[in-house]
């Protein structure tokens, strides 16, 4: 069965798991909430095998592995990239490479564990050479990452780069206009900053990133006052 297309009454009964309503009130609170969270993790496991045997598009022809996300499937912060580069192609990981290891200097200075944050990317295969995905490959692989953030449910995404910007907060969104900002789409809050590599090229951009996880900071340790978001 497919993890993106699941059969209406499993769908029903996940989602009733997940809002507390699928267990009988004989059946203890920690039952219903313990099958949650093994639910949760049964269908990321269903999700990422249906990713590794996906030919939706031409890129998984020319990689060696699927990328499908690493960390914590109870995150409460997930950050998307593009797509995986070389390092990651070899090593089935994202953020790997020196991009990766700017960004785990990030959340080191966030007083962040890479293990408790979730990190994906928009497309799960390399694009040739490095070059950012297309179009027709973003939306085949797209609902990939849409099913990953609706099964981990972080209450914070942040978009690195222009790319996940334009994917999941606006197509005509402006990377160094949105940079920074909240926005709240449905339950969660979305913010855009540049992606790591965009550092590497422009260590200027170090500053204006660092000021963005400040605010990363704010919302995470008080999520019910973490700086204005625009609807």
């Amino acid at each position: 069965m497919s993890a993106i297309n699941i059969k209406e009454e499993r769908q029903q009964s996940f989602f009733d798991i997940m809002s507390g309503r699928d267990a009988s009130p004989s059946e203890p609170e920690q039952a219903g909430l313990a099958a949650s969270g093994n639910d949760k993790e049964a269908e990321l496991d269903q999700l990422k095998e249906e990713a590794l045997s996906c030919r939706r598009c031409s890129l998984r022809q020319g990689c060696r592995q699927v990328v499908f996300g690493v960390g914590n499937p109870n995150a409460r912060l997930m950050l998307v990239g593009e797509g995986p580069g070389s390092d990651e192609d070899r090593q089935g990981e994202p953020f790997v490479g020196r991009a990766g290891q700017l960004l785990n200097r990030i959340l080191q200075a966030a007083k962040m564990n890479r293990d408790d944050v979730y990190i994906a990317n928009v497309v799960k295969c390399r694009p040739p050479n490095n070059r950012l995905p297309v179009q027709p490959e973003i939306d085949a692989c797209l609902p990939y990452l849409q099913k990953q953030i609706e099964l981990i449910d972080p209450e914070l995404v942040i978009c690195l780069g222009s790319l996940a910007t334009k994917s999941l907060i606006d197509k005509n969104a402006s990377i160094t206009r949105s940079r920074g900002c909240w926005r709240k789409i449905g339950s969660r809050r979305y913010m855009a900053t540049f992606h790591p590599a965009a550092l590497l090229r422009d260590p200027g951009k170090k500053k204006l990133v660092w000021d963005d996880f400040k605010e990363v900071i704010k919302a995470y340790n008080n999520p019910d006052n973490g700086g204005s978001v625009n609807e």
